[in-house]
């Protein structure tokens, strides 16, 4: 079964204790969430970059059939093939 969780009770700070630095934390939490910002951003524009790698594959694919048979018509008509 499971346990309650532990109840985090406030520590009295004694004297050996290192002071607590409000800016350090502030800018560990900033740093943090740009990371995970950047994480994000990273992943949005590697989807795109595939759905923009067979666009331009599809659209080569195409132009080269395209020119594949313009040019095969005119070959027929030229030689009367």
């Amino acid at each position: 079964m499971a346990q309650p969780a532990r109840s985090i009770e406030a520590r009295p700070t004694s004297p050996e204790d290192p002071p607590v630095d409000p800016l350090a934390i502030e800018h560990a939490y900033r740093q943090h969430r740009a990371r995970r910002v950047a994480r994000a951003r990273h992943h949005r524009e590697k989807r795109w970059a595939g759905v923009r790698f067979w666009l331009v594959l599809a659209v080569g694919i195409a132009v080269a059939v395209l020119l594949a048979t313009r040019t095969l018509g005119e070959i027929e008509r030229v030689f009367g093939l």
